[in-house]
């Protein structure tokens, strides 16, 4: 039996060296968004082609990411939400039990916004009642991808431009890839700025698709699952 147990912590080890990378944390969470190619997830992390791809072998081999392939590309996406969430507690963990992670949420994001932000069962509560405007502040193709339900998709740097088409009157609820991106923390100063009632909300897409609340697709026919 110890064998048998030592053979399994071994294997439960694979997945734990496979997320001590900082680089593949961050594919991680691009990927939590939805599929994307090598070429892509490359650009959008600003690693070569060449290392994200050794990053997302390894993270293949440990089963936390799956492939398809479409055409000439090959596309990676997590293996399932059960990822999100061991991202999720790994946050949690970090959050809780190191010192420097308080400090570096402290110095970079409480400075942004100090409000608490608003919970999931909240905003769902509040968007039946249509007395709220949910802002998705990712890149469109993300958005296209996945998003809360009626949720508007105004990139970060086109919010500016198109502050006009955003109801004065009602509060507005900025969200983005997760509790820690900062595209979120900054819509929310900016739209204060300019006298609107935002905050934020909790998580964000993946931590609320993976809490089972219902999501809609770009898909061409406006599927909602």
């Amino acid at each position: 039996m110890s064998d048998f147990k030592h053979a399994l912590a071994e294997q439960f080890a694979r997945v734990g060296k496979a997320l001590s990378n900082a680089n593949r944390l961050e594919l991680l969470e691009y990927l939590a968004q939805g599929d994307r190619s090598v070429e892509a997830l490359a650009r959008v992390s600003g690693l070569s082609v060449a290392n994200a791809s050794q990053h997302l072998q390894q993270l293949r081999q440990a089963g936390l990411v799956t492939t398809r392939k479409e055409g000439l590309y090959v596309y990676y996406r997590v293996a399932g939400d059960e990822v999100v969430e061991l991202l999720d507690a790994l946050r949690k963990v970090a959050e809780n039990n190191l010192a420097e992670v308080e400090r570096l949420i402290a110095s970079n994001l409480a400075t942004k916004d100090r409000m608490d932000p608003l919970a999931a069962e909240e905003l769902l509560s509040r968007a039946r009642d249509g007395g709220v405007t949910v802002l998705d502040v990712r890149p469109e193709e993300e958005y296209a991808e996945g998003h809360l339900p009626g949720a508007v998709n105004v990139p970060l740097e086109d919010l500016e431009s198109r502050l006009e088409g955003l109801p004065p009157d009602q509060e507005v609820v900025a969200y983005c890839r997760g509790p820690y991106c900062v595209l979120a923390y900054e819509a929310v100063a900016r739209l204060r700025e300019r006298g609107y009632e935002a905050r934020r909300l909790e998580y964000g897409y993946p931590e609320w698709k993976a809490g089972g609340h219902p999501v809609e697709e770009d898909s061409g026919e406006g599927e909602t699952k």
